[in-house]
């Protein structure tokens, strides 16, 4: 059976390291296993979803180079934020006064990421990208989630320059300010991160591969269809003390109201998905991967771009690959988009 294959990202800041370097590993897997160093993660995946940090990678292996071939390696798309992210997440002594730390006004100055964005994806637009795939944002005006798909950009009210659809998926409430972009015919769009309903954009990619007809699959799309690999940033098991949280007022939650809301999306996510695929034959149970590094010496926080720190995500991420049980999970997933690929 030919299946539709599917990669999910999560948010989480700085801590995209993680899963890009876990996808750095499948894409030389992938180069070793056919002998051919030219495949990218392009080639081996029908459908890709993102969101926030993890929708940047995304549109980062779909960007074409002038001869309509994937322009970044998958270890390149992880270098962006090794190269650049101590920038990105830079806060002069002025914008902490002025924000009171992210309080009173986003923390970030967004002209280091936007450049970032302009280096990497220039004026390409969403259309552009090698393969369909669904980023996710929130359109504050409306009230309600804004998806960007490159499968309807076709239509240019559905078209974005793929750096503008980067900045308002990765629009992360008190960290930078609200994203502001327009579409192909000039409509503007106020847009935020959007990890603040889907920060695990795998439930969102099933849905939607569902609606949608690939080339040599003919029946109707359902999870037997699918192999499904969802790759998180990092297992944060922090904790909140009932003592100290019990008098927080607005300002105490701000935080932990956002953590909380992104990690408990993506495990509840998680779990829908592995009900769902456990509805199936055994065998189809098993195309549904998700995939935790852990975080052992790093820090969690979503904005500490330190060299130091930077250093050791690289590394939590280069240990958890290693460790035999994860390997061999890598190793299933890499026979399986090569047998499923149609």
């Amino acid at each position: 059976m030919k299946k539709i294959r599917i990669l999910s990202i999560d948010g989480g800041g700085i801590r995209g390291i993680l899963p890009g370097v876990v996808l750095a590993q499948i894409e030389d897997k992938l180069q070793k296993k056919t002998g051919d160093p030219e495949i990218k993660l392009a080639d081996m995946f029908d459908f890709m979803a993102g969101t926030s940090t993890g929708g940047i990678l995304t549109l980062a292996y779909l960007t074409p180079n002038k001869k309509n071939r994937p322009k970044l390696t998958a270890q390149e798309a992880v270098n962006i934020y090794l190269d650049r992210g101590d920038e990105i997440f830079d806060a002069n002594i002025w914008q902490k006064i002025k924000s009171a730390n992210g309080v009173t006004d986003e923390k970030y100055d967004a002209s280091e990421l936007e450049e970032a964005l302009q280096d990497t994806f220039g004026d390409l637009k969403l259309s552009n990208l090698l393969k369909p795939c669904i980023i996710t944002s929130y359109d504050i005006r409306n009230g309600k989630p804004h998806f960007f798909k490159q499968h309807k950009a076709a239509n240019e009210i559905y078209n974005f320059k793929i750096k503008d659809v980067a900045r308002a998926t990765s629009a992360a409430p008190t960290y930078f300010e609200t994203a502001r972009i327009k579409n192909d015919i000039g409509t503007p769009y106020p847009l935020i991160d959007g990890g603040v309903f889907v920060n695990n954009p795998a439930l969102v990619a099933y849905s939607e591969v569902r609606t949608m007809q690939f080339e040599n699959i003919e029946e109707k799309i359902s999870a037997k269809n699918m192999l499904l690999i969802s790759i998180g940033t990092g297992s944060v098991r922090k904790g909140y003390e009932y003592k100290k949280a019990k008098n927080w007022g607005a300002v105490g939650w701000i935080k932990p109201i956002i953590e909380i809301m992104m990690s408990g999306n993506s495990q509840t996510v998680h779990y829908h998905l592995k009900q769902l695929f456990g509805t199936l034959k055994e065998e189809d149970q098993k195309d549904y991967h998700r995939l935790e590094p852990i975080i052992n010496t790093a820090d969690t926080e979503m904005d500490n771009a330190s060299l130091e720190n930077l250093q050791k995500l690289n590394e939590d991420g280069l240990a958890y690959i290693s460790m035999e049980k994860v390997d061999a999970e890598l190793d299933r997933i890499v026979d399986k988009l090569l047998k499923y690929q149609h």
